[in-house]
């Protein structure tokens, strides 16, 4: 029987790859369920592609112009925030791939999560900001959270069919697009060269968090939520070639590793089948052409925000929501030209150390913090 697939940001970087992967296995995925923010003409073309039951259009400036290019199709339309959380609970969905940019993944993954469907979960600000409310939610109602993040992904397969304790998690790093610029050089760079990223091809947004390593630092507390492993066992390295994507030290001192191509189909393919692997038309990994893997320390004054997350994850409570918070403001600063690169972590410090803290939030809690961590960002940038 098909997996009926609710696809959450279907038109950005992962959401293209899922559509891949479905593309290559239509006798066992089907796509019922497809969502954007507002790019309404590319989510249009994928509805008269894949024919889902429904299509929802966060922004809900868009919904006529969506309603209109399907009107001659059977096609459901639905607008804005509640729609997406509604549609996620349908009869018609067994998984939910939350491929969502930013804080917006957060409550659709607590409806799928109450619906008790799989989750396929790229939208890692899910458990940076809401991981003390969903972690919980979903045990209690037995629901899998797969990672499609390809470090989270690498730990759970090298987790799968383990019983023994860990000794720590390694997360590796390919220093983002400025690896090999200086801490002063850094400062001042341009939008422009911050998304140039060596080995990945993603979306603007994660692409400079990649360099500024606040995505590594939310890769931390991600996976002490859906591992369960303190701060003080999990070691970000530096790892240049992006073809060990993370490894699992054991008691008995056995490290274990997942390689491979720096292709994101690879994650998204094992969530959606897990626990099979699907057979994919891709070429055998040549190891003639990686010959040399190299792995260096983070150089943490020249990447601040990789330790200001672990302190967030040990604070615990609303402090990473907010880093959070203050963080996609920041960015979305800086990629409009509003603030230099530099001001970026600038932003993160503000707003942790003048926002409330609260240590065991309730969603409304953390709904609150998020709003609060954005007007002091804004604050701090004079926005």
């Amino acid at each position: 029987m098909k997996q009926k697939i609710a696809l959450l940001g279907s038109t950005g970087s992962i959401g293209l790859q899922t559509i891949d992967i479905v593309r290559e296995n239509p006798d066992l995925f089907e796509i019922t369920t497809l969502s954007a923010n507002h790019n309404w003409e590319k989510l249009a073309q994928q509805a008269l592609e894949f024919d889902p039951d429904s299509v929802v259009i966060a922004d809900e400036r868009y919904y006529l112009p969506l309603k209109e290019a399907l009107e001659r199709t059977p096609v459901k339309v639905y607008a804005g925030e509640e729609a997406l959380r509604q549609v996620v609970q349908s009869s018609e969905v067994d998984v939910v791939v939350n491929a969502l940019v930013g804080y917006a993944g957060l409550r659709p993954t607590v409806a799928a999560v109450e619906a008790g469907k799989k989750i396929a979960l790229a939208n890692k600000e899910t458990l940076v900001a809401g991981g003390c409310c969903v972690m919980p939610l979903a045990a209690r109602h037995k629901a899998p959270i797969i990672p499609v993040d390809s470090e989270h992904s690498a730990i759970f397969q090298c987790l799968v069919g383990e019983q023994s304790p860990v000794r720590r998690l390694v997360i590796t790093c390919s220093g983002g697009a400025l690896r090999d610029c200086s801490r002063e050089e850094m400062e001042h760079v341009s939008v422009e060269r911050a998304l140039c990223h060596p080995q990945w091809q993603m979306g603007a947004k994660i692409t400079i968090d990649s360099a500024t390593l606040v995505n590594k630092g939310f890769e931390v507390i991600e996976a002490s939520w859906l591992f369960g492993i303190p701060a003080e066992q999990i070691k970000v390295v530096i790892h240049p070639q992006s073809i060990v994507h993370s490894m699992v030290e054991f008691g008995d001192g056995a490290l274990k590793a997942q390689l491979g191509s720096p292709d994101m189909r690879i994650p998204i393919a094992y969530a959606l089948s897990f626990p099979r692997r699907l057979n994919r038309p891709v070429e055998t990994f040549d190891f003639m052409a990686h010959p040399t893997l190299t792995f260096d320390e983070v150089d943490h004054e020249k990447y601040p925000a990789l330790g200001i997350a672990y302190d967030c994850l040990r604070h615990g409570g609303t402090a990473a929501c907010t880093m959070n918070g203050a963080n996609e403001v920041a960015v979305a600063a800086f990629l409009g030209k509003r603030c230099e690169f530099g001001q970026i972590v600038r932003t993160i410090e503000y707003a942790l150390d003048k926002a409330q803290f609260i240590a065991s939030p309730s969603l409304d809690e953390l709904e609150a913090a998020n709003r609060e961590a954005r007007r002091l960002a804004a604050e701090f940038l004079h926005l």
